[in-house]
Parts: C-alpha cells; structure tokens; sequence
C-alpha cells in the first residue's frame, strides 16, 4: 500500500508533462498542417537544374 504513495505523484507529474507538450506543440501550430508532407513524396524533382561538368567538388 506504500508504493501507491509513491507511483501515483509520479503518475500525475508525467501525465502533466505529456498534457504540457501537447499544448505546447498544438499552440506552436505543429498540427496545422497534415497533408502536405504526405503529399511532397508524390511530386518529382526533376525542375531543378541538372549539375554541370565545371560544378565538380574537390578539385581546385
């Protein structure tokens, strides 16, 4: 019956914690926007410019 005295503060100070970050992440505007990155996989990248022979890293 001891250990009651000493899981359940601990229990309510994590589930605080939890219910903080949820607050905080969903005011931050975290969850605004869901579809959007399941979204980006779908679109190519082939818009961007392809390198050229004189882009080449290394040689000076």
């Amino acid at each position: 019956m001891s250990v009651i005295y000493l899981i359940m503060p601990i229990a309510l100070l994590m589930g605080l914690g939890f219910l903080f970050a949820f607050v905080r992440t969903t005011l931050s505007g975290q969850y605004d926007d869901l579809e959007t990155p399941a979204h980006r996989i779908l679109i190519d990248d082939e818009l961007s410019t392809p390198p050229t022979p004189n882009d080449k890293k290394g040689n000076a």
